[in-house]
């Protein structure tokens, strides 16, 4: 069974490929797919096959997928990502007939109201029409992503957002990574749409008592409204495209959208999903 993992340059794809190993794949059944050749020598040198994958230039799609049995497609997530980007890595997987697509989405994606919602809903219809036997995984918002705000804490003490009290059931890339690897490589999950999340939603509060705890320091919460928000970050040298990006998606928290109390994701890996304060120091 041979298995490519793409944008293997990228953090995802990295702990993906690693974990297919942990789980036993032989490193020489795993290929490494991304733009750049040059960022996965590391990878070459472990026995792992690698390939150009430039979801830009469909040549390289239809080449590296030769011979390949399953693919996990890791989305690009950027709000003016090209809806083509991801269909053209949806077709060139069709036309080479793999047995098998797991494709990295976001949470509640047919419904959200989050900025990147609608290009991860429009790959999830693409896969659908091919009739491709697939696994779209939903991933909730990762940890990870919170440890700026942690990070700047130490000096100001104070923790802001637009959120108000939304809960965030985030989880670690490698908690995400590892149900990746579990999904493609276990038929009992193709068919499926999965909602993945981690054990233990927490507010912008929770953050704020998190980073009290690692700095041994007061930390608050503050909570703005979008506009005091997308003001803040304009003084923190952010342009206003992403400043009102990242309004939009704690405004999207604040009305509920990465709340979850689902347990799909620790019943898959076999272990609870990583706590906050875990992730957060283990990032430091």
């Amino acid at each position: 069974m041979t298995i490519l993992v793409s944008g293997a340059s990228g953090r995802l794809g990295r702990l993906i490929l690693e974990r297919l190993i942990a789980r036993g794949v032989a490193a020489s059944d795993l290929i490494a797919g991304a733009r750049s050749l040059g960022k996965l020598e590391d990878l070459r040198a472990r026995g792992i096959r690698t390939v150009a994958f430039d979801y830009d230039d469909p040549a390289t799609l239809s080449k590296g997928l030769k011979g390949v049995d399953r693919l996990v497609l890791v989305s690009v997530s950027q709000p003016d990502t090209p809806v083509t980007q991801h269909d053209a890595v949806i077709r060139a997987a069709a036309a080479a007939e793999v047995s098998a697509l797991a494709y990295t989405s976001v949470y509640r994606a047919s419904e959200s109201t989050l900025p990147l919602a609608p290009i991860h809903a429009a790959a999830e219809r693409a896969i659908t029409a091919t009739g491709l036997p697939a696994v779209i995984l939903r991933n909730n918002s990762y940890t990870e992503l919170y440890l700026g705000p942690v990070i700047r804490a130490q000096e100001t003490g104070v923790i802001t957002s637009a959120a108000g009290g939304g809960r965030i059931a985030a989880a670690t890339r490698p908690d995400f990574a590892e149900a990746a690897a579990v999904a493609i490589t276990d038929d009992a999950y193709l068919g499926r749409t999965l909602e993945l999340s981690g054990d233990t939603a927490f507010t912008h509060a929770d953050l704020a008592a998190a980073a009290a705890e690692i700095w041994e320091r007061e930390v608050t919460y503050r909570a703005l409204s979008e506009e005091q928000l997308i003001a803040e970050f304009s003084t923190m040298g952010l342009d206003e495209k992403t400043a009102k990006l990242l309004a939009a998606i704690d405004a999207s928290i604040a009305a509920g959208y990465l709340n979850s109390s689902d347990r799909t994701l620790s019943e898959m890996i076999g272990r609870p999903t990583t706590s906050l304060i875990d992730a957060l120091r283990s990032g430091l």
